[in-house]
């Protein structure tokens, strides 16, 4: 198998669940990134047990046991995921120009680690490119030739990026306001979705709903930027549990099987949307969302999805 012999950064993002960020930092060793990036949030107030949590949780990372350089970021104050995240990626992307990044649930398979680093080398000038996925939602209906494809959707269990797409980021979408009085998100999404989406950028704006990945499908889309999607699902999400922020109940996405790539990557060409996996995604995701939460569609006017469509 001919693969990355050293993996790019990586990034491992922790807070209060000592018992994941083992099963995850296991495959961080394995993998024996050259540096690593810790970003941790701090205890809630409102928890009393959160204390002995993050204690905890910061003791396993503690176990570096390969030559690598390691920073830390702790915040002794817990910020939430809006402000950690932001904050932490903002302090690693001013101090390396690619990253590899790992939530303490989100479980990768090691080739992950070695298609990110490849993938991060590929596209390093390629302004079209704003991140490289390792989820794979399909479940197996979405079939390829290649060792990836692109999608408009960027997924953020286990995901690369670079400096060049972080210095975009904007955690308060300060230009939403002005963009939904147009119809620019019928330029980058499909009609079904806009009531998800419309909703999704309201809270973020509007309300400062504690959430920071919203941002980023907005900031790619501004910037007419797709992801990279690997052919199989190399990441399986383990947070689908009572003590997690967001995924407390079950979800036909949780603890997807991983499935590793081969070496050496096949890569597609030319750089065309894969429209049947994004509208599955659409479907299952976006619009099946916005019928349970009977969010009528609030834009009138449709156009066509045109970008990246290979004309």
């Amino acid at each position: 198998m001919n693969m990355t012999p050293d993996i790019a950064p990586v990034v491992f993002i922790i807070f209060n669940r000592p018992d994941l960020t083992q099963r995850v930092f296991d495959e961080i060793a394995r993998a024996r990134p050259k540096k690593l990036f810790i970003i941790a949030d701090g205890p809630r107030e409102t928890r009393a047990d959160d204390v002995e949590k993050c204690q905890a949780t910061r003791a396993v990372v503690e176990q570096v046991s390969w030559d690598c350089e390691v920073f830390r970021n702790y915040s002794e104050e817990n910020l939430g995921c809006r402000k950690r995240i932001s904050s932490g990626l903002n302090w690693v992307f001013s101090l390396t120009e690619r990253a590899i990044i790992v939530e303490d649930d989100c479980l990768p398979d090691q080739t992950f680690f070695h298609y990110c680093t490849e993938l991060l080398e590929v596209y390093k000038d390629d302004e079209r490119i704003g991140s490289i996925n390792g989820s794979n939602m399909t479940h197996g209906r979405v079939t390829v030739a290649d060792s990836y494809y692109f999608s408009r959707y960027p997924f953020i269990w286990g995901w690369a990026t670079w400096r060049r797409v972080w210095e975009n980021y904007d955690v308060t979408i300060s230009n939403w306001p002005s963009l939904r009085e147009t119809d620019w998100l019928s330029t980058v999404a499909y009609p079904e979705e806009f009531a998800h989406w419309i909703n999704a950028f309201n809270q973020i704006h509007d309300k400062g709903l504690d959430a920071w990945g919203y941002q980023f499908v907005f900031m790619m889309w501004l910037q007419r930027q797709v992801s990279i999607q690997p052919r199989t699902n190399l990441i399986s999400n383990l947070g689908f549990r009572s003590d997690a922020t967001h995924t407390a109940g079950t979800s036909d996405v949780a603890d997807l099987p991983r499935e590793p790539l081969t070496f050496p990557l096949k890569h597609p060409k030319p750089l065309v949307l894969n429209s049947e996996a994004d509208k599955i995604y659409t479907k299952e995701h976006c619009f099946r969302e916005v019928r349970k939460r009977g969010i009528k569609r609030q834009l009138q006017k449709i156009a066509s999805w045109k970008y990246f469509s290979g004309k």
